[in-house]
């Protein structure tokens, strides 16, 4: 089947434009990016296409953009099932516009072995609409004890290694597994956190924390973690991405090491984008992650790394909580929000504020990680896979998270005013997304 787009606003976050055109789409892939005004019936004589074959879609001068690549989405099998499965996070996936999830170890057990990884990878080809990546675990069982056949587990289909929220305290565990880990060319992802300073932490410390007498960290936790995996990544060469960088005391620390020529990059949540840690007014759990919400002057530091480069890749870090966790004292309750649907129109609150620009926040959630893990996908261009997500950026609409897909609903953008609605999704140029 050969699909053409017409009347599109189309997001280049490769070229950084933003402009009207079209576009072919051919056998699941980009064919031809075309100019405005390209007419379908002299497109296809020209190109020698049967019209009977051909499916035009109009845009109505819409968004259409790479589908979001969203790093770090926790789906709960196996374990916690009744939380999210590949079926709820793969249709959550396609309503936000995200084509491809690439999913945490951190389940129960952890997917630490071939064997688990293939029972996860087999789920998700038989129920999930979109592409699931899988991560594997740099230690087994998150221990940081000892380190997973990382080049069996490569074989596999792992795209990268994390040990997510649990730091490998054992520095020499840690720099065994970044050689290793090197030598089979395997992506390592870290969690930069001294994780004596955050053990218990619900909030950062500051005026906010001392009034709501809440268990704080400092933001140094943060610098601190990421300035020993600096060190060691100077000792290994490893190939390193930070998952969250969310306070401005690290940023110094990550500008020395890209511009020293270590393999890093690094990535922020959209909630310590879009929020600050006075949004969790009297004690919001929905509002509780980790690491907990910054200052405000924290959020608009890292907004301004994002726009320079400094930070390459916005995630989502679904993490999905049952309302038994949720509904507790603040300090009890389990850090984590769903995001998969709301990735997208969070993030356009950051372009409708005039702080980042569509190609820019695209490039953040495209473009760059799919450079990072190897991908063909996250480009407006020939050759490349048609994921692919039509939006309308101005749409409004009131958050429901009764409405959301995923099982869980702990969002903490539910009943707030937001802007941007997904129209369709595509991934290999078959819809698996369509709003009524």
């Amino acid at each position: 089947m050969t699909l053409l787009f017409t009347n599109a606003r189309l997001i280049n976050p490769e070229a950084g434009t933003d402009q009207m055109g079209a576009l072919l789409v051919k056998n699941g892939r980009i064919t031809e990016v075309l100019s405005e005004g390209a007419q379908p019936e002299q497109l296809f004589r020209a190109r020698n296409i049967e019209p009977a074959s051909a499916s035009v879609v109009d845009c109505g001068g819409k968004c259409l953009a790479p589908g979001l690549i969203d790093i770090g989405v926790k789906i709960c099998e196996p374990g916690e099932r009744h939380k999210e499965s590949y079926k709820s996070a793969g249709l959550a996936a396609a309503a936000g516009g995200v084509t491809t999830i690439v999913t945490r170890p951190d389940t129960t057990p952890a997917i630490d072995s071939p064997e688990t990884l293939e029972f996860v990878t087999r789920r998700a080809q038989a129920d999930a609409p979109v592409n699931v990546l899988p991560m594997a675990a740099l230690t087994k069982g998150r221990e940081g004890r000892e380190m997973t056949e990382i080049g069996f587990l490569l074989d596999a289909g792992a795209v990268a290694f994390t040990d997510c929220d649990h730091v490998v305290t054992n520095t020499k565990v840690f720099s065994r597994a970044l050689t290793y880990a090197k030598s089979c060319g395997a992506l390592v992802i870290a969690h930069p956190q001294e994780p004596g300073l955050s053990a218990g932490a619900a909030a950062t410390s500051g005026k906010f924390a001392a009034l709501r007498g809440l268990p704080s960290v400092s933001p140094m936790a943060e610098r601190m973690g990421l300035d020993r995996d600096i060190a060691l990544l100077e000792m290994t060469g490893a190939k390193y991405h930070a998952d969250q960088i969310t306070t401005a005391r690290a940023l110094p620390a990550l500008e020395r090491a890209k511009n020293n020529g270590l393999d890093i990059t690094a990535g922020t949540s959209i909630h310590h984008l879009t929020l600050n840690e006075l949004d969790v007014a009297d004690y919001r759990t929905f509002f509780k992650v980790k690491p907990p919400l910054r200052s405000e002057e924290d959020r608009l530091a890292v907004v301004e790394a994002v726009r320079t480069g400094l930070i390459d890749i916005i995630s989502s870090m679904h993490t999905p909580q049952d309302e038994e966790s949720k509904r507790l004292p603040f300090e009890e309750a389990a850090a984590g929000a769903v995001a998969l649907e709301t990735l997208l129109p969070a993030a356009l609150r950051l372009y409708h504020a005039e702080l980042l620009d569509l190609p820019t926040l695209f490039r953040a959630m495209t473009y760059n990680p799919a450079q990072r893990l190897g991908l063909a996908s996250g480009r407006i261009a020939a050759g490349a896979p048609a994921d692919l997500v039509l939006f309308d950026p101005d749409a409004p609409f009131v958050m429901d998270r009764f409405k959301l897909h995923s099982k869980s609903q702990n969002t903490p953008f539910d009943t707030q005013r937001m802007q941007g609605k997904v129209l369709a999704t595509y991934v290999s140029g078959e819809p698996v997304f369509r709003r009524d």
